[in-house]
């Protein structure tokens, strides 16, 4: 009849629902498979669960369109996954974590949000959203960082430190102060007692320092030999980590 609304493309057998939700599981596993295999807060099975979930809640709104929509009511399909989008940057900030005065796990945290997107787009038919957006996803994390890492190696040095001391208040005192002439961020400070009586007590003290930006190089080596020269720094060592 004229006026009518063709409900047949939501009209969805117990396969298309099978087959939506397998591919979003997929997606999510390829995804977080990547993120556990780097050591990320959200792995592999997060990533599977959201994208499953996002997936659900899209193939639900459109039975409940198609099943309400012929009694007269106009419920809207995209009402639920739009609230799945909102709702999803809860758990995406529970693996954003503060180290110092860096920040780590935003990567993470939109990988969630975007596996949502996908889970969405496969559970709505979109099938080639969902693939498609999936090898971006791989790209992005996978051949990016790599890009990445080659692109600021020049201009990105990240090292470990580690320095025998007696006086432990002068010599962090020490580490900030040369940190901050460099231009360098120090996190990860750990003390540990080497023992030994009062008089000749030991500590050791192990920080990360990154020294990004230009003239890295310089400045890192500035920072290790006025550290090592110093009358109360008795060995230090110096390691670059990886990225």
């Amino acid at each position: 009849m004229p006026g009518e609304i063709d409900l047949s493309p939501l009209m969805l057998s117990q396969g298309d629902i099978i087959l939506r939700l397998v591919c979003a599981m997929l997606i999510g596993a390829f995804i977080g498979t990547e993120r556990e295999y780097t050591h990320r807060p959200a792995g592999m099975r997060t990533h599977m669960l959201v994208a499953v979930g996002a997936c659900a809640v899209m193939i639900t709104s459109q039975l409940i369109f198609a099943q309400y929509r012929p009694y007269g009511a106009t419920p809207d399909p995209a009402r639920l996954s739009a609230q799945v989008i909102t709702g999803i940057g809860f758990l995406g900030a529970g693996t954003i974590l503060k180290e110092g005065p860096t920040i780590k796990g935003l990567t993470t945290a939109a990988s969630i949000w975007a596996v949502a997107c996908l889970g969405v787009a496969v559970g709505g038919g979109y099938y080639s959203v969902g693939l498609t957006g999936a090898a971006c996803m791989l790209v992005t994390l996978i051949v990016f960082e790599w890009f990445q890492k080659l692109l600021m190696r020049n201009h990105y040095d990240l090292y470990v430190y580690s320095v025998l001391c007696v006086d432990v208040a002068y010599t962090l005192d020490l580490i900030n102060h040369l940190a901050a002439e460099a231009d360098a961020t120090v996190t990860s400070i750990e003390v540990g007692d080497q023992g030994g009586d009062s008089e000749d007590r030991k500590f050791n003290i192990c920080f990360k320092a990154n020294f990004s930006g230009r003239a890295a190089g310089e400045r890192t080596q500035r920072f290790f030999t006025v550290l090592t020269s110093d009358p109360h720094t008795m060995n230090v060592t110096q390691e670059r980590a990886r990225m």
